[in-house]
């Protein structure tokens, strides 16, 4: 017990310290269901699930605000027959305002056993391919500026990696999903522009508050040099191991709820409604997030249920 609150110390201290960087802002896709979409954000999650798990999100930002983000994703991952190898994929498809982006990477994670109590050390590492598309006929454009009257679609390469800690009941990671510099659309500038490196640090613990109640509290902190902090910080209660209730908060953005079901043992669907706090509540009406997980059964296997 003394290791594993050593090791939430250390974290909340690189927490604070992340807090006194300068300033900064968003780029990525992000999401609400960040505590079931883990791969998107670091690689060292493949694997983790400990069977073949394929996760479908979809996601509808700002609804009713034109031109607003539009984000769909895939990951499936699984470990090998060695199972301190994990293998993984991720496709990413957002849309926002006249820019398209489409992500493809390939995922790896090594994992490394630290005790017998099922603490492990995961290294990952992911490659993949990034397009930047624009069409300028969609909208009106505050500045008449040149780079309005042609089209853009530009390919990039991406390189990223992460660390990720873990035991059977709380995990922390680390990690940087492209380090490589690439282009992404500007909303606020109305403008094509350099692509900033991220830093991502996630974490959670998994509380047994009876035998049928689970209460499992985590965090996301998004760091973007010039720009400013994201934190998501939620809150998930599972009941008899099936129903799902939550409720999450991102820095001066918005408030959301969640509600899942694990329909048997392998199909998970979960549902959240972001409700915008930041100026933009009066233009939009909310935020629709739905994600899908399958998961094999193996043969001969029971899966342990698993809340992260």
């Amino acid at each position: 017990m003394l290791y594993k609150l050593s090791i939430f110390k250390v974290l909340i201290l690189t927490i604070i310290s992340l807090f006194s960087i300068n300033s900064f802002g968003q780029q990525d896709p992000q999401y609400t269901h960040y505590m079931y979409n883990t791969l998107s954000v670091n690689p060292a999650y493949a694997g983790q699930r400990e069977t073949l798990s394929i996760v479908g999100l979809h996601r509808s930002q700002w609804v009713g605000f034109d031109g607003a983000p539009r984000t769909q994703s895939l990951s499936i991952h699984s470990p090998l027959r060695n199972e301190n190898i994990g293998l993984g994929l991720n496709i990413v498809n957002d849309a926002l305002g006249p820019a398209n982006e489409t992500f493809v990477d390939a995922n790896f994670s090594y994992s490394v056993r630290l005790n017998e109590n099922n603490t492990k050390l995961s290294f990952g590492a992911k490659v993949g391919w990034h397009n930047l598309s624009t069409d300028w006929s969609k909208g009106r454009f505050q500045s008449p500026d040149a780079v309005f009257q042609q089209n853009i679609n530009q390919h990039s390469l991406i390189i990223g990696g992460g660390l990720y800690l873990s035991d059977r009941d709380w995990y922390v990671g680390v990690s940087a999903p492209n380090l490589l510099t690439t282009s992404h659309y500007d909303d606020f500038q109305e403008s094509v522009a350099t692509e900033r490196l991220h830093y991502f640090i996630t974490g959670g613990y998994v509380f047994n508050l009876s035998e049928t109640t689970k209460l499992k509290p985590a965090f996301l902190v998004k760091a973007v040099s010039g720009a400013p902090i994201i934190a998501d910080i939620s809150a998930n209660a599972l009941f008899n191991d099936r129903f799902t209730l939550g409720l999450a908060w991102r820095w001066d953005d918005s408030i959301a709820g969640l509600a899942g079901i694990q329909l048997n043992n392998g199909i998970f669907i979960g549902y959240g409604y972001d409700l915008t706090t930041s100026d933009l509540n009066n233009y939009n009406s909310g935020t629709h997030e739905i994600i899908l997980r399958f998961e094999v059964q193996k043969i001969g296997k029971v899966l342990s249920p698993r809340f992260f």
